[in-house]
């Protein structure tokens, strides 16, 4: 009879665990809102990098969460310049400066951010069969935009590494294609 309790407790406990890594690897980031676009006054929304403005009236979807991080997250790379008076606005969230774009930095979105626990750390960007090392410096804010703060741009979506040119660089990607990449990223 003990055999069969332990064999039992085992099998509950095999199953009970292969369910709580179901959860974790299953989690999915729903949107937290929508905020209502905007028109941005004029020469307000610098369009850098192909950046998006506001659309006025135009609802945008916002979150507070990104995808599960793993050792090949699934992203969305983006190009964004860091440099003063470029798209990416203000100086950097993780060490109010602004950054060379010939350095490989980059923005994740809210959820990846973390509330700033990835500043100044390294990713590993892996895409167009290469990888590059860049430096973590801003938040990709997917809970806001619109407004003076986000240069009158959309909310970042829950998926995005927005990234210098240094990074597209050392992805060998042609210059005529940067703007949008599907890639995968971990932390170094």
């Amino acid at each position: 009879m003990k055999t069969f309790g332990l064999k039992a407790s085992l099998l509950l406990m095999a199953i009970l665990f292969f369910i709580d890594f179901l959860n974790v690897e299953g989690q999915v980031c729903h949107p937290s809102g929508k905020i209502r676009g905007k028109k941005p006054p004029p020469g307000e929304c610098n369009q850098g990098n192909d950046s998006d403005c506001c659309k006025e009236g135009k609802l945008y979807t916002t979150y507070k969460c990104s995808p599960t991080v793993s050792s090949h997250t699934k992203a969305y790379l983006t190009l964004n310049g860091f440099e003063k008076d470029e798209d990416g606005g203000a100086p950097s969230e993780c060490d109010n400066q602004y950054h060379s774009d010939d350095t490989p930095v980059v923005a994740l979105s809210t959820g990846w951010y973390s509330q700033g626990s990835r500043c100044l750390n390294n990713i590993t960007i892996t895409a167009n069969g290469r990888s590059v090392v860049a430096m973590v410096v801003d938040e990709c804010d997917s809970t806001m935009g619109c407004d003076s703060d986000h240069d009158y741009q959309p909310p970042c979506a829950n998926n995005i590494v927005d990234a210098s040119r240094a990074v597209w660089k050392a992805l060998g990607v042609p210059h005529d294609q940067w703007g949008g990449l599907d890639i995968t990223w971990t932390d170094a």
